[in-house]
């Protein structure tokens, strides 16, 4: 169309320049940064300047009612001006006299998305969708017509949102057209008066502040059990081996699950971490022989099975393994704790082993897939008090894949890791553990 002047004076034009020649955005701003008015307005833009046959467009948030509440009133305000529009209030849609329309939806009801297609769409708040809602529904209605897509928001940790920004900003520096990254921190927008902003820092947690004005993906939200920054210190730490060495070596095993999971060995000794051996669509006897090889070649004092799925490798570990050398333990993640008066069941017991092992100096092997496995879970507290960790369906549902890596290193910290307590198993005494708490990570062979 020709003629037509939206009420809108971009503040930040350049972003503007690259949505026009760019397929695929990801655009991270903090709070108050006026993302919701920028992308409604480069929606109606380009649906003005659609040529197609009936150009569809449409702004998603995570749930009808909340994207209606935050987008619809600045879609009719800045649609206004176009002679011989057309609104509707019952499917939050606005008609363009050029036959294009753009519509409001939420990622809560994916059906409502399913068949249609897209010339342009934005993605408000991505870390709250589910990733199906992208890769199923989505992609797909952008194919027919080559359509784009802009995905805004704010950091939330790890999940659909973040591997989007981040694969943006690998394939920008690559040179790849078709996809761009913005970030903006409140300290370069000026979009806040400066008291303002100084006030906010004062009275929020470090993490929220960092996460909702700075735009920093490495902070974690407030209940995430082990944070980004711990597991990125880890991951850059050098270890004592000769102290590490004085250790007994446990090796942890999470069989697969279902098809797309993965069988994972994971070695640790004292505060060294090593990297873990991941398999794959492999049977329950392929496991046992792979396991078998590794005890032969690293001589483990322990090795620590997941009950769920491991039971036949649990029975052929045993079976096969001399007598003496190393002991085999099955683990049920989903059992009691060993401190039941802290912990509502082993699996939160181990996981916060972990982080108590990170904050005393582990080193873990570096690796994006366990970074993101290892900081997704949040926790909160039951009834009583117990740490109880997030549950495996929503982690998975949120990473797109299961916990294999950090399952497998969590079994490592399934029983007391030092030189007594692994000659007392050999001995045939057996004794409980005492919980997380009982080793001392730095080499006390006397216990914590």
């Amino acid at each position: 169309m020709e003629g037509v002047e939206i009420p809108y004076t971009p503040r930040y034009p350049a972003v503007h320049e690259t949505l026009e020649r760019t397929r695929f955005v990801a655009l991270v701003a903090h709070r108050r940064f006026g993302k919701t008015v920028l992308a409604v307005n480069h929606l109606l833009k380009m649906a003005l300047l659609c040529r197609r046959e009936r150009g569809a467009f449409a702004y998603v948030g995570p749930f009808r009612n909340q994207a209606k509440a935050v987008a619809w009133d600045y879609l009719k305000a800045y649609a206004a001006p176009v002679p011989g529009i057309l609104v509707n209030e019952s499917e939050l849609s606005v008609s363009l006299p050029n036959g294009a329309r753009v519509r409001i939806f939420g990622a809560d009801n994916p059906d409502a998305l399913r068949g249609l297609y897209f010339d342009g769409i934005v993605l408000d708040e991505v870390a709250d969708m589910k990733p199906d809602v992208w890769e199923s529904i989505i992609q797909p209605a952008l194919a027919d017509r080559g359509g784009w897509a802009l995905f805004i928001g704010t950091p939330k940790g790890v999940n659909l949102f973040s591997q989007l920004y981040f694969r943006a900003v690998e394939l920008q520096a690559a040179g790849d057209p078709d996809w761009a990254a913005f970030s903006f921190p409140v300290t370069v927008t000026g979009a806040l008066p400066e008291a303002e902003v100084e006030r906010l820092r004062r009275e929020q947690s470090e993490n929220v502040f960092r996460q909702e004005f700075l735009c920093d993906f490495s902070a974690s939200t407030d209940n995430v059990l082990i944070t980004l920054d711990e597991v990125d210190a880890a991951m850059r730490r050098h270890c004592d081996m000769e102290t590490a060495s004085a250790w007994p070596l446990i090796i942890g095993v999470d069989v697969a699950r279902f098809g797309d999971d993965a069988t994972v060995f994971f070695r640790r000794r004292g505060l060294a971490a090593y990297a873990p051996e991941v398999m794959r669509r492999l049977s329950n006897v392929e496991v046992a022989h792979r396991l078998m090889a590794c005890i032969n070649e690293y001589r483990p004092a322990c090795v620590c099975i997941d009950q769920g799925q491991g039971t036949g490798v649990i029975d052929l570990a045993r079976e096969l393994t001399r007598t003496g050398e190393t002991v085999i333990v099955e683990v049920p993640f989903g059992s009691r704790a060993t401190r039941p008066e802290r912990f509502f069941n082993r699996r939160a017991e181990m996981w916060t082993s972990i982080r108590d092992w990170l904050r005393a100096g582990g080193r873990l092997p570096p690796g994006e897939a366990l970074r993101a496995e290892l900081t997704a879970p949040t926790y909160d507290y039951d009834a009583a008090g117990r740490i109880r960790l997030e549950s495996k369906e929503l982690v998975k549902e949120r990473l797109r894949r299961s916990t294999d890596l950090a399952d497998a290193l969590a079994l490592t910290f399934a029983v007391p890791a030092g030189p007594a307590d692994m000659a007392d198993r050999r001995r045939g005494r057996g004794r409980q553990p005492a919980g997380p708490y009982r080793y001392d990570p730095f080499g006390n062979p006397d216990g914590g």
